[in-house]
């Protein structure tokens, strides 16, 4: 699903203001250019067809999560003009966002940052009450934590909400306002970018919430450990079932018994 069409803004805005916009910070799946860092022990074949799973279970997670809190499901894109390649890779509902970074912005916020600063920036000027982004690594997250950053942020006041991973970055960051602080001078793709973030709110005097810390998949022991996960019965966090990541493993090959290092 596409963005709307100019005729239907106001009455999207309508909409949205009692709404959570949840985007996907969404990378085309192609070789080469997706899941990288799980190649080895993947071919890029096959590292790309697994992200194209993580994106359709991250897309119907949000959706899930919409059943139980009033949330959009959306997936931030870049470059733009390759809508196409997201084509049958997202759930039906979700709609596209152009999240490149190319807007003026602070000059302290760089890298990664301006693409997750836009992608705020693009959802809230729709009229949305509150906006996340979430990344594309994590296809079991319980959609219990989507919802639950949802109620966070409809609270009175303004506040930030933050899904720390283990490997100390973060799956999803909420705001209620665009707050570029909060995207400024993180050394992205480091263990430091969750205490980063918790330290800009803090300095601009923002109020920040934690959800449960959960886990990334990008390299090849996350991979086992993903693994291992959809083979066993559901733990009482509830993951979500990610049924096209368990159906691109096994056409991988990849089983709890297989070794993926």
């Amino acid at each position: 699903m596409r963005d709307v069409q100019l005729p239907d803004l106001a009455l999207a805005r309508n909409e949205n203001a009692s709404h959570c916009a949840v985007a996907v910070m969404a990378k085309a799946p192609q070789p080469g250019c997706a899941k990288t860092r799980l190649t080895p022990p993947l071919a890029p074949e096959q590292a790309a067809a697994l992200s194209a799973a993580f994106l359709r279970d991250t897309t119907e997670n949000i959706v899930a999560a919409g059943q139980s809190a009033p949330i959009h499901a959306w997936a931030a894109f870049a470059p733009a003009g390759s809508e196409h390649l997201f084509d049958g890779h997202l759930a039906a509902t979700t709609r596209l966002v152009l999240a490149d970074g190319h807007p003026d912005m602070p000059p302290q916020v760089q890298g990664f940052g301006r693409c997750l600063l836009h992608a705020i920036r693009a959802l809230l000027e729709r009229g949305y009450a509150s906006a996340c982004v979430v990344n594309s690594d994590g296809p079991t997250l319980p959609t219990s934590y989507l919802a639950e950053a949802a109620r966070l942020l409809a609270l009175p006041g303004d506040r930030a909400v933050l899904g720390p991973a283990d490997d100390g970055g973060y799956y999803l960051l909420g705001l209620k306002q665009a707050h570029a602080h909060m995207f400024a001078d993180i050394r992205w793709s480091t263990d430091i970018v969750a205490a980063q973030t918790i330290a800009r709110a803090g300095e601009i005097g923002l109020e920040l919430l934690t959800l449960p810390v959960w886990y990334d998949v990008d390299d090849a022991a996350a991979l086992e450990r993903l693994v291992a996960e959809l083979a066993s019965p559901p733990a009482a966090s509830a993951p979500f079932a990610a049924p096209a990541t368990r159906a691109c493993l096994q056409r991988l090959g990849l089983s709890a018994a297989t070794d993926v290092t």
